[in-house]
C-alpha cells in the first residue's frame, strides 16, 4: 500500500466528479490548457462521464486519500471511421499537486490502456506556451508534428496550438470494418 500522501492511479468513479470538476474549471479559468471560457457545471460533467462510460473510454484519476489530485482521459480524434485507431487525450493535475510526477503517471496509464485497446496513435493538443507539458510528452515518446498559429484567443492574446503524436507499434492488423 502506498504512503498516505502518495497518489494512487485508478479508474474514475462518479464520486470523483466534484474533484475532477474543480481541477477542470481551474484550468479553464486560470490557464490556456483549455481554449474555452465558461466553467463546466456538475450536470455537464456527469453527462461527459456517462458518455465516456457508455463508450468504454478510459477516465483515470490520481487520488491522494479521498482527494482527486489529477485526471486523464482520451476519446476519438475525429468522428470518421478511418480515424478509429487514433485518440486524443487530456491530462490535468490540481494546481497544488503539480511537479510531483502525477501527470507522467496518468499519461503512462493512458498509453498502456491505448496499447491494450489495440489503438495505433495518440494525439495531444497543447498550448505552445505550456513547455512543461510539451517536455513531458517528449519524455514519453511523443513528437511534435505541427503547430497551428493564432487559433485560439484567451486572456487578451492569440494562442498557438502544438500537436504532438505518439505512434504505438502494436496494431499490426488494422481493418476497415
Amino acid at each position: 500500500m502506498p504512503p498516505e500522501n502518495e497518489p494512487v492511479i485508478r479508474k474514475a468513479v462518479e464520486t470523483d466528479l466534484p474533484g475532477i470538476l474543480d481541477i477542470y474549471n481551474d484550468a479553464i479559468l486560470t490557464t490556456t490548457a483549455l481554449y474555452t471560457y465558461e466553467p463546466m457545471t456538475l450536470p455537464m460533467l456527469q453527462q461527459w462521464f456517462a458518455d465516456k462510460t457508455a463508450k468504454d473510454l478510459p477516465i483515470y484519476v490520481a487520488s491522494i486519500g479521498a482527494e482527486v489530485a489529477g485526471f486523464a482521459s482520451y476519446g476519438p480524434f475525429r468522428p470518421w471511421p478511418a480515424y478509429k485507431y487514433t485518440v486524443e487525450h487530456s491530462v490535468y493535475v490540481h494546481k497544488e499537486h503539480r511537479g510531483r510526477g502525477i501527470a507522467k503517471r496518468l499519461l503512462s496509464t493512458l498509453i498502456d490502456h491505448a496499447t491494450a485497446d489495440d489503438l495505433h496513435t495518440i494525439i495531444a493538443g497543447i498550448d505552445s506556451e505550456n513547455q512543461v507539458s510539451i517536455g513531458l510528452h517528449r519524455q514519453l515518446g511523443f513528437r511534435e508534428v505541427g503547430q497551428l498559429s493564432q487559433v485560439g484567443y484567451k486572456f487578451g492574446r492569440w494562442l498557438n496550438l502544438v500537436f504532438m503524436q505518439r505512434v504505438l507499434e502494436n496494431n499490426l492488423r488494422p481493418n476497415e470494418k
